[in-house]
Parts: structure tokens; sequence; C-alpha cells
């Protein structure tokens, strides 16, 4: 449980330090400018922003680079809803690839590679006994490799459609909470030139809403922590019988 607090810990500080970085920043460059303009790039790119956003997404995940920032840009580009659809599909899109080249590629040397890891070697027998349910789990654990565990589910039995199904459902609430995130930067970058002046009340409504996210997201996390643990006790109780 410490690990998970300790994720989470370090995730809020990197944002707050961007968040202080872009504040002391802005006094001495037009830092706003800046963002307005790469977003008005984006923009110009009409649809052509929404089918290159998710292929960037998705090449991150197959190449293991974290996508976080990539999914509060999708919020932050083109809006909560869309922003969110976005990141989510590069993020199933990214995870279908993955499999494929661990199924049908590359699944011996991707075999020898990952299960020398402990808890991915004890990940793999408690997938193949549990299907669905550790696939949603591990995809709502905060510290878990996802983009690596796509990899991982491809070495399995388990069906193509049922593996996507439950990794879209497992990260979508991540996903979204990013995504609230990005509008938030919006509103932010809006605040910092002038362009809008919401009231009192929507402050609260924005910072509540978000609030309610985060806390929804980290119990859904304790919860897979606890049920992961226990999968791994019961791969290592049937291994060692």
């Amino acid at each position: 449980m410490p690990k998970v607090k300790r994720a989470v810990f370090i995730q809020i500080g990197v944002l707050a330090l961007v968040a202080a970085l872009f504040l002391v920043g802005s006094r001495f460059f037009p830092i706003a400018d800046w963002i307005a303009m790469v977003q008005q790039d984006v923009m110009h790119l009409g649809v052509w922003s929404a089918i290159w956003y998710p292929l960037l997404y998705a090449s991150c995940n197959v190449l293991l680079l974290p996508g976080g920032f990539l999914s509060i840009g999708g919020g932050f580009f083109f809006g909560l809803w869309w922003g969110f659809l976005i990141a989510l599909l590069g993020n199933v899109s990214g995870a279908a690839i993955s499999f494929f080249i661990s199924r049908w590629i590359g699944r011996e040397w991707l075999k020898r590679k990952l299960l020398r890891n402990p808890t991915l070697n004890a990940l793999e027998p408690a997938v193949e006994r549990e299907g669905w349910k550790i696939i949603l789990l591990s995809q709502l654990h905060p510290l878990f490799p996802t983009s690596l565990l796509n990899y991982l589910y491809g070495l399995t039995r388990i069906r193509f459609r049922i593996c996507i199904l439950w990794i879209a459902i497992g990260q979508a609430p991540g996903l979204f909470l990013y995504s609230y995130l990005g509008t938030l930067g919006q509103l932010g970058l809006n605040l910092a030139r002038g362009r809008t002046h919401p009231r009192l009340v929507e402050y609260f409504i924005w910072l509540g809403g978000f609030a309610s996210a985060a806390l929804v997201l980290a119990l859904l996390g304790r919860i897979a922590l606890r049920l992961l643990q226990q999968a791994e006790r019961d791969a290592a109780g049937y291994a060692a019988l």
C-alpha cells in the first residue's frame, strides 16, 4: 500500500512542479502565448489532428513510453469528452498492436524476456485462471506498467476481443481523469490570457469534479492492489503444489 501512495504522491508532485514552473516562467517569458500557438497549430490540422493524435499515443504504448502527458494533452487540445475518446482509442490501438506482436510475431523471445520478472511471472497463470478480472485490475493499478502488460496478455490463452474489451474498461477511469486535468489546463491558459472570467462557484465545480474523479480512481487502485496481491499469492501457492 505505501508503494501506491508513493506513486500517487510522485505524480501529484510532478504535476505541481510543472504548474509551479509554468507560473514562474510566465513572469519572464510569454509561455501562455507559446502554448496557445501550439494549440492553434494542432487545431489547424482539423480532422487530421484527431487521426494523428491517437496514432502517436498508440506508438508510445507499443514502444513502452509514458503516455500520461499525451492523455492530458488530449483534454487540453480536444476538450474533455473528445480528448478522452481520442486517448482511449490510441491506448486501445496500442494495446491491440502489442497483443498482436506478442502472440503472433515475437512470442518466444518476449516470453523469455517478460517472465524473468517475478511479478509478471506470477501474473501470467493468474491471467490464465481469472482472465478478464486480472486484466481489469492490472489496468486500474497505478504501479503496473500497463504497456508492458499488453505484451504479457498476448502470451496467455485469453481471447483477443475479451482482452481488448477489459483493457478499455480498465483504462477508462484513469484516461478520463487525465483528460479532465487537460481541460483544467485549458481553463488555466484562458485565465492567464484573460479570455475567461469564471465565477467563484465554477472554480468549486471544476475542482470538485476533478477531486471526485481522483478519489474514485484512488479507491479503485487500492482495491485492485489488494486483489492483485491475493492473485500473486494464489499463483505462488499453485506453483508450489
